[in-house]
């Protein structure tokens, strides 16, 4: 049964559409301020709820490049926002340990080389390396080449691409100010019962614990992984994904910093799962993830202090989870974003994209003339969509190892994947193939960077690499490799850069 809004059951605020988001954080505040940018507050009213006595993870201090579209839909001032969260940039991620011990590759958010219209750049970076000639595959990208020097500018008339390291309490801060500022009202409290329409089950109020009574049209879960109102009010489901990211905890500790701040995220394997090292302007964020059938809680404290440089500022803090989906992250009038909605890995620093998108679905499918089951099941369709893509892509770092000394990472690499996942390292093994479609979050360059990393070796290539002569070939690998090097020999230091950039 479909339940359109009914604008006219709260007198205080007129005939506006009532959004309810209940959690605060990262989540809470990324959709309170994409919503109210969005929907004129004259006839939408957004209240948050979150309580000061609740915590939230927190930790979630890389992302990918995509926030700054969001960014940008927000009209937030880039030296603003990185005063604000203490943030650096972002060049990519380097990956220590992962195929083999002592390995260490970079993805970065780079272009790689040049494709044309009849392959991508990798057959003909192939053809050369079967000559003798090529170099690194990271010589013929910019970002990664940059991120190694430990290089980085920005400006209007700058071609790079790049996200942040940021301090995600104080991102969280930040959105609050910017959304207050323009009409959300923020309500603290405890929720102490939730009600739902007697036949259609649609949540109708939420009830503090004080007594006071919040209703709305449309409910936002921000409650992390609990789920307070898609999963423990609605029973939504949820699809565990642990048989292929077997990693559930996670110890995250805040350290000074001892080092100029490299404009890359450190992920370094041990044997049971991985290390990152995050650096800010003011401090350094780090954690151990690991799967707790492999190494116990006490021992991965003691592991995560033992490897951190530079004297902790915060005691180690424990987070538990289990990687998989919410069945619906769409059901009746209420949408789930953030934890609630699910928890791939944090390896790839996504969990604050995959809100972004989430919010912008939210924005592009809004149930302006009432929840109907076809909106719903559009959205549900691309948020499943979009977080399989995610998870594969995960997958395949874990997956793709000679590691087989661990119990852990044998048996990652001797584990079944999905399907989708085994036609992709398949067409890259046989043909060097790197498909993607125009909704991948990871494009063929992150594909490429990622598989070579992990040591997938092709067995063959597009012969579009023939076509041209040794020497036409080396002399335009040549070109692009010295005009990259050139660019990034004139760039100031990441740390001389944020000095000058960040500073009022």
């Amino acid at each position: 049964m479909q339940v359109q809004a009914n604008p006219s059951s709260r007198p205080s605020s007129g005939n506006a559409f009532r959004i309810v988001i209940l959690g605060g954080g990262t989540a809470g505040w990324m959709c309170a301020a994409g919503l109210v940018r969005q929907l004129d507050a004259a006839d939408y009213d957004i209240s948050l709820i979150e309580s000061d006595e609740i915590g939230t993870v927190g930790v979630g201090e890389a992302t990918i490049p995509t926030i700054r579209t969001f960014h940008r839909f927000l009209e937030i001032d880039e030296r603003d926002f990185m005063r604000a969260t203490q943030a650096t940039f972002k060049l990519g991620i380097a990956f220590e340990n992962w195929a083999r011990r002592g390995d260490r590759y970079i993805h970065s958010f780079g272009r790689v080389g040049q494709s044309i219209w009849m392959g991508d750049f990798q057959h003909m970076w192939l053809r050369a390396r079967a000559e003798g000639t090529g170099g690194a595959l990271g010589d013929y990208c910019f970002e990664l080449t940059a991120a190694e020097a430990g290089k980085f500018a920005t400006g209007p008339d700058a071609k790079i691409n790049y996200a942040y390291h940021l301090d995600a309490s104080r991102y969280a801060v930040f959105l609050r100010q910017f959304s207050e500022a323009r009409g959300v009202t923020r309500v603290e409290g405890k929720i102490g019962q939730v009600h739902q329409h007697p036949e259609t089950g649609f949540i109708e109020a939420l009830d503090l614990a004080d007594g006071r009574r919040i209703e709305g049209d449309l409910f936002i879960d921000c409650t992390g992984f609990r789920g307070l109102l898609i999963e423990q009010t609605l029973k939504a489901g949820y699809e565990d994904w642990s048989h292929w990211l077997p990693t559930n905890r996670a110890l995250a500790v805040q350290t000074k910093a001892v080092q100029p701040a490299l404009p890359y995220t450190r992920a370094i394997a041990h044997e049971a799962g991985w290390q990152w090292q995050i650096p800010l302007q003011h401090r350094v964020g780090n954690g151990l993830v690991y799967c707790s059938d492999y190494l116990s809680d006490d021992a991965a404290h003691d592991k995560l202090l033992a490897n951190i440089d530079g004297e902790t500022i915060t005691d180690p803090r424990l987070i538990r989870y289990v990687t998989g989906r919410r069945k619906r992250v769409w059901d009746k009038n209420c949408v789930a974003l953030g934890l609630a909605s699910g928890f791939v890995e944090p390896l790839e620093s996504t969990s604050i994209h995959l809100i972004m998108i989430g919010i912008t679905r939210l924005i592009q499918s809004f149930p302006f003339n009432g929840i109907k089951p076809a909106l719903v099941e559009h959205y549900n369709a691309l948020a499943e969509t979009e977080l399989e893509r995610v998870r594969d892509f995960i997958i395949l770092h874990y997956h793709l190892t000679e590691r087989s000394d661990d119990p852990f990472w044998d048996r990652c690499r001797t584990m079944d994947i999905p399907a989708t996942l085994a036609q992709r390292i398949a067409l890259f093994r046989e043909a060097a193939l790197t498909p993607q479609t125009a909704d991948d979050l990871f494009q063929a360059d992150s594909w490429l960077q990622v598989m070579l990393g992990q040591r997938l070796e092709p067995a063959s290539y597009h012969h579009m690499g023939h076509m041209l002569s040794i020497e036409h070939m080396q002399r335009a690998l040549g070109d692009l490799k010295g005009n990259i090097a050139s660019a990034v020999a004139r760039m100031p230091t990441h740390q001389a850069f944020l000095d000058q950039y960040c500073t009022p």
